[in-house]
C-alpha cells in the first residue's frame, strides 16, 4: 500500500491541538512537509518542534485568526509567496458554543458560517492551483457525525457542518478530473477539549456528575469507549495518501460504530 508522502507539502488547520494536532503528526511521519496554522504563534511554535524530520521534512507554521476572514486571507498569501507548491489541505475549525437552535441568535450562524466555510473556500482557492499543477491535491475537513444524524444541542455547529460537507462534496465533482480528492472525515466522540466542553454541558442540564454522564455516552458507542484523536488523525492521514486516490467525495465517520450508515 503506498502511503509515502514524501517530498508532498500538508496544511493542517487549528492543528496545535486535538484532531487536527494528531493529523499533523501522522502526515508527518508519512513523511510531509507539515505547515501548522492556527491562531497562537507560542502553541505554533511548540507543536511544529514536535513532528517527524527523520526523512528531512520540513515543518513552518502560520498564524492566522479564523474569526477573522481577511486575515486567513492575507495568511495564505504571504505563505504561498515563500511556498507555492501545496499538495494538501486539512481544515479544521472548533465548532460555536452549544445551545439549541431555536435559540441561536442569527449573527451566530452568520459568524460560524464565516469562520468554516467561507475560510475553507478562501483557502482552497489559494492552494488548488498548485494541486492541478502536481496533478494531485487532497482536501479533507474535519467536521462531525452530525452531518449524518444531528446532535441535540449543538444547533448551530449541525447546520453549518450540513454545509461543509456539501461544499466538500461540491468540490469533489469540480476536481476530481485534476487529480484531486475532497473528502470529509467525522469524528464522533473523541478525547479532546471539545468533548470535555461537551460533557461539562451535558452534566450542567441533566443533573449528572461529568462521569455519569461519560460512562452513558460511552456505553451507547458499539466500541464502548471514546475515540483516540489518534485514530481520528490517522484516517485523516490515509485519505490524504496515494492509496486512496479513488476515494472523492464521502463522509467517513470515525466513531467507534455508533452512527448508523445511509
Amino acid at each position: 500500500m503506498n502511503l509515502d508522502l514524501t517530498g508532498k507539502t500538508a496544511i493542517v488547520c487549528g492543528s496545535t491541538q486535538g484532531i487536527g494536532y494528531a493529523s499533523a503528526i501522522e502526515l508527518a511521519l508519512m513523511g510531509a512537509n507539515v505547515t501548522l496554522m492556527a491562531r497562537k504563534e507560542e502553541s505554533l511554535r511548540e507543536a511544529v518542534e514536535t513532528l517527524d524530520t527523520s526523512l528531512n521534512q520540513l515543518h513552518r507554521y502560520i498564524v492566522a485568526d479564523f474569526s477573522d476572514n481577511e486575515n486567513v486571507k492575507h495568511a495564505i498569501e504571504e505563505y504561498l509567496r515563500l511556498c507555492p507548491d501545496v499538495h494538501i489541505l486539512i481544515n479544521n475549525t472548533g465548532g460555536p458554543a452549544g445551545g439549541p437552535i431555536i435559540d441561536a441568535e442569527t449573527d451566530q450562524f452568520i459568524k460560524t458560517f464565516q469562520m468554516h466555510v467561507v475560510n475553507y473556500q478562501i483557502l482552497a482557492q489559494a492552494v488548488v492551483p498548485s494541486m492541478k499543477k502536481a496533478v494531485f491535491g487532497r482536501i479533507v475537513n474535519i467536521i462531525s457525525t452530525s452531518v449524518k444524524q444531528p446532535i441535540v444541542g449543538l444547533g448551530v455547529s449541525n447546520t453549518i457542518r450540513g454545509a461543509v460537507s456539501s461544499w466538500s462534496k461540491t468540490m469533489s465533482l469540480e476536481l476530481g478530473p485534476f487529480g484531486i480528492t475532497s473528502n470529509n472525515v467525522l469524528p464522533g466522540f473523541t478525547k479532546t477539549a471539545r468533548l470535555d466542553a461537551v460533557l461539562g454541558m451535558r452534566s450542567n442540564s441533566q443533573g449528572k456528575s461529568v462521569q455519569e454522564v461519560s460512562d452513558q455516552m460511552e456505553s451507547q458507542i458499539p466500541i464502548k469507549r471514546f475515540s483516540e484523536a489518534s485514530e481520528v488523525g490517522a484516517a485523516v492521514a490515509f485519505l490524504c495518501s496515494p492509496a486512496a486516490g479513488s476515494i472523492s467525495g464521502v463522509n467517513l465517520p470515525v466513531d467507534g460504530g455508533k452512527t448508523e450508515s445511509m
